[in-house]
């Protein structure tokens, strides 16, 4: 072999062998380590956690500019090799924001992942998730952190003020009262008009368990009234809930089809994160007194009132106030445990909570005890096969007082309080409680001890979700669930009541009393197949297919007994030692309820800049008729992702901006079961059983149908420093659903027909939310956020008038306010025009009060909400606002319960003393716009000042010291005790809005609390 060197080589010729030798040596060398040296690996190692300081399973790291990638395990802790030459690592997990690393020669990397930007944000959208910046329809996700704080007894409070378009009314002040959620206006001719409830997957059937109260109605010759229901959603603890996301619009609702027409609302409960076991604690403490109060008359302008009007009788020379008697500071305590942990894969959580909440109303109280668990587990060595379980267990008590909706002249306790004659004493001489036999005038001390109402809900939500990963882009999960939930209520009346009917009289022991039990039952099956994959080159499909069965049960008892007399004991204790013939027995068990639906959803997402949904729901419901059994709810959206276009690269001021539009049909069951079919009661009467009619068939029977179209864009600017979204949206309900004979309540013998309405309610509107991290710095930050509405109501082309909103009271029997009538908002109020008093003192109307006029609006035409949130150090400070303008409400307490006419005998509203024109003794009881007020308000509605102490020692973490406020002022001009308001006052199964009569009032809230980790 012959070797050619280079001629410097030959020069050295001369030298001594073994130093050339030595040079070859030494540059086979330096070019062996050069090569070396290029690929030379330092090992990485490190923990992932959230700002919790959680570990992230999952999480993924890889090198920037290289694709040398690694996964955290279950403990969140990785180990990478990365070359020498690696200058920087860059950490993502789902839902948190991504963050780059630079190395800088060190070994071990511990990151914590922040929460992303809002579109970064996964959320769920039915039967999946996915990230927000995917997603087309208008949907609002809140988390922990956004919710109102302080000890609330049901979820739907959690977001009051706090997404666009959603208006969230506290029905009553009474603990674990029903409320109202309206999303995007109102548009219930019939039910409640609420959303749907989806709790982890298993959806809610929307009613209480709690038994309605058997004295409403007729006792004897007296009309007790109807009390407010309770919340169905008392059942879940507040604090057990993760997130909650609001879908608004068709686009994002069609996939529950027949039961989306008023929105959905998905609850997640908290889950178990991979790691060491972790002991999370809250425990809070405090005091209620009534926010606001109706003015009246004390014991001194009720004597100068008499006076002015030349009554010699009425003056019994006290000074009383009743409401003071009857209200007190209520105290409320509220403690929490939870506890998680896993590894492996395998998490669970448990949770225990107990809540006390007294009532500002003597004997009024909420009690509830809750227990969860959920489990999140993988099997084989593949971890493909998981299980997910769910349990919730609650049982809450109640303690109700006599306060209605509907009760007439002898009213209940708020209208028999603010009534009281200021100058009278609620007690005799010798302390006993004053009771005036044969009045009609009832003692508000006496109507509270007389009276006794207890009620006890106990509800099991249970679930197993078994699934399998065919592949890493298909997963079959199947999920199935029950929801049982039963409630018990016995109700009584002592006879020493000077209520007629319930005051022993002659041969009549007195008294009354009555037993009710329910039972509602919701089983679900839900089959499900998921696809997510990239199909070809930038476009990713992610699709699910399903078929679900549910089936609904309620069911129900009643017995009532009269005729006790004073016996030492609970008159539900004894029902057997009244009379036979005094005795009554109820119950009811609800035609069969089923529902078959199909279902398919696929998402379309090219290069991360275009998107396009399309969803198809197939219902099949035994509450239709037979020709019309199924309904179809389709919808489609698209959006564009604008940031992501090449053009806009060099635009850094825009961080975010995508354009949705969508348009989808979704439908509505929400009436009485069997209404499709030919339905009787069974009676007995006269010694024999008699069939009564309910209702009449009507095979023709269809969904009522909404569809909606909505056009958004979302943006997020200056580095995310402002974040929004504008969403336009158009709602028209048709096919209304509607029990067409009679419009008022049924007769006996008479049955209604349900049948589907021309015409159509129409909802349009604009949702205008922004958000701003006003200064964001590591010791003081400054973050505002406010959300708008603007909706407009109106009805079309309804042949006819239909009635309700019934009014009560003195000289008000029979009497409606509101109207659905085309031309008009829905229950516009039509009534007399009221001009004022004329020289005599008597009320003028407009055409001698002949002609009814609209003359108010009850649907709101702006809602809004507000929410501060500031941190210096370690102290924060959290406001929420809300309010809505544009509405009016119907004053029904001015209006009968404290009028003029009642001096001498009943107490007055102070505003009617004192006016340059002298009203007339004589002026008679009468609905008209006199009592028509405007409605706007703003209120303060919770507030929370905190303290982060931070850890305490090796076992105490995160500790943190808050003082809490609820219901802490209201702005508004309305006389009544709350311009929330929305008590029901509904005929015939159509509902009503805007009308206030003596409802619970509402209570301001003080508390105190900690949280902590262990």
């Amino acid at each position: 072999m012959n070797v050619f060197l280079p001629q410097k080589w030959f020069a050295s010729a001369g030298r001594p062998q073994s130093l050339v030798w030595q040079k070859i040596f030494f540059f086979c060398s330096a070019l062996i380590l050069l090569n070396f040296s290029s690929y030379a690996q330092t090992i990485l190692r490190g923990v992932v956690s959230d700002n919790e300081k959680n570990p992230l399973p999952g999480a993924t790291i890889a090198v920037a500019g290289s694709t040398v990638k690694a996964l955290t395990d279950a403990n969140g802790k990785y180990t990478i090799t990365i070359p020498v030459t690696a200058k920087q690592l860059i950490f993502s997990f789902v839902g948190l924001k991504s963050t780059t690393v630079d190395i800088n020669g060190r070994t071990i990397v511990d990151v914590v992942l922040l929460s992303g930007t809002d579109l970064e944000v996964v959320t769920v959208v039915g039967y999946g998730s996915v990230k927000k910046s995917d997603a087309t329809g208008a949907a609002a996700t809140l988390s922990a952190k956004d919710f109102n704080k302080g000890p609330l007894t049901a979820p739907d409070q959690l977001i009051q003020g706090k997404v666009a378009g959603v208006q969230m009314i506290n029905n009553s002040g009474q603990p674990g009262g029903s409320t109202t959620v309206r999303i995007r206006g109102n548009t219930a001719m019939t039910g409640t008009g609420q959303p749907l409830y989806i709790v982890d997957g298993v959806a809610l059937d929307g009613r209480s368990a709690r038994p309605s109260p058997t004295a409403g109605g007729q006792v004897g010759t007296t009309n007790l009234g109807t009390a407010t229901g309770g919340n169905p959603l008392n059942f879940i603890n507040p604090s057990d809930i993760a997130s909650m996301e609001i879908l608004k619009d068709a686009s994002a609702t069609a996939i529950y089809g027949s039961r989306a027409a008023y929105g959905v609302v998905l609850i997640t409960t908290k889950r178990g994160k991979a790691g060491e076991t972790k002991i999370d604690v809250s425990a809070s403490a405090g005091v209620s007194n009534m926010a606001r109060s109706i003015d009246v008359l004390n014991g001194d302008e009720y004597r100068a009132a008499l006076k002015q009007y030349g009554l010699t009788s009425g003056d019994y020379g006290g000074n009383v106030d009743a409401m003071k008697a009857i209200t007190r500071t209520g105290y409320n305590q509220n403690y929490n445990i939870g506890i998680s942990g896993g590894s492996n894969g395998n998490t669970f959580r448990a949770s225990f909570g107990y809540q006390n909440q007294q009532g500002i109303i003597i004997g009024t109280d909420f009690k509830k005890y809750s227990g969860a668990f959920n489990g999140n587990f993988k099997f084989l060595e593949s971890k493909k096969l998981g299980l997910d379980v769910s349990l919730i267990s609650n049982q809450y008590t109640e303690s109700i007082a006599p306060i209605t909706t509907d009760a007439g002249f002898t009213g209940s306790l708020i209208s028999q309080a603010l009534s009281w004659n200021p100058t009278r004493s609620l007690y005799n001489a010798d302390g006993s409680v004053f009771i005036e036999k044969g009045s009609t005038i009832i003692n508000p001390i006496a109507m509270s001890q007389a009276t006794s109402d207890r009620s006890k809900v106990s509800t099991i939500l249970g679930s197993v979700s078994p699934y399998y990963k065919i592949a890493p882009w298909l997963e079959y999960r199947m999920l199935a669930s029950i929801n049982y939930s039963t409630g018990n209520r016995r109700q009584s009346i002592r006879s020493f009541l000077n209520l007629q009917g319930v005051q022993a009289d002659g041969d009549f022991l007195g008294g009354y009393a009555s037993i009710s039990n329910s039972e509602l039952i919701t089983q679900q099956f839900t089959n499900t197949l998921n696809f997510n994959k990239e199909i070809v080159g930038k476009l990713n499909l992610n699709a699910i297919v399903g078929y679900e069965y549910t089936n609904y049960i309620n069911k129900g008892l009643v017995s009532t007994g009269k005729g006790f007399g004073e016996i030492p004991v609970d008159y539900t204790d004894v029902m057997q030692v009244t009379a036979p013939a005094n005795r009554g027995l109820y119950s009811f068990n609800d035609p069969k309820t089923q529902l078959q639906s199909w279902f398919a959803r696929a998402i379309f997402n090219y290069d991360n800049k275009y998107l396009l949904t399309a969803t198809l729901r197939t219902d099949g419901s035994t509450k239709f008729g037979s020709d019309n059994r199924y309904g179809y709810f389709p919808s489609f959206a698209a959006a564009w992702n604008i940031k992501n276009e090449d053009f806009m690269k060099g635009v850094e001021w825009i961080d975010q901006l995508k354009i949705r539009a969508g348009y989808g049909r979704t439908g509505n069951q929400e009436f009485p079961s069997g209404s499709s079919q030919q339905r009787y009661n069974y009676t007995y009467s006269n010694g024999q059983q008699t069939l009564v009619g309910v209702n009449n068939e009507n095979r023709r029977l269809k969904w009522q149908s909404d569809k909606q179209t909505n056009i958004g864009v979302d943006f997020g600017l200056f580095k995310n420093v402002l974040t929004g979204s504008v969403d336009l949206f158009d709602k028209t309900t048709t096919g209304l659903l509607f029990p067409q004979i009679p419009f008022a309540p049924a007769n006996p013998g008479v049955t209604a027909t349900w049948v589907n309405l021309p015409g159509e309610i129409s909802n349009r509107g604009v949702e205008l939310t922004l958000n701003a991290s006003v200064i964001a710095r590591e010791d003081f930050a400054v973050n505002l956020g406010g959300n708008v509405t603007f909706i407009k109501n109106k009805a079309k082309n309804i042949d006819g008038i239909i009635k309700t909103g019934s009014l009560s009271g003195q000289g008000l029997s029979g009497v409606t306010l509101e109207v659905i009538q085309s031309g008009l908002p829905l229950f516009g109020m039509v009534t007399r025009e009221y001009k004022g008093l004329d020289a005599q003192g008597f009320s003028m109307f407009t055409d001698d009060g002949f002609t009814y006029y609209y003359l108010g609006n009850p649907n709101p035409k702006v809602v809004m909400g507000f929410n501060a949130d500031l941190r210096y150090k370690k102290i924060s400070l959290n406001a929420s606002f809300n309010g809505s303008f544009g509405q009016k409400i119907y004053n029904n307490t001015l209006n009968s319960v404290l009028p003029l006419p009642n001096l001498g005998t009943r107490n007055i509203y102070s505003g009617l003393i004192g006016n340059a024109i002298q009203e007339s003794l004589a002026n008679p009881i009468a609905a008209s716009s006199r009592y028509i007020e405007n409605g706007n308000y703003v209120k303060l509605a919770n507030a929370t000042l905190g303290y982060n102490v931070g850890n305490i020692g090796k076992s105490i973490k995160a500790l943190n010291i808050f003082v809490n406020g609820q219901n802490l002022f209201v702005i508004t001009k309305y006389k009544g005790f709350d311009p929330e308001v929305n008590v029901d006052k509904s005929v015939g199964g159509v509902p009503s809005a805007g009308i206030e009569y003596v409802p619970y009032p509402s209570a301001r809230t003080f508390n105190f609390g900690v949280n902590f980790s262990l």
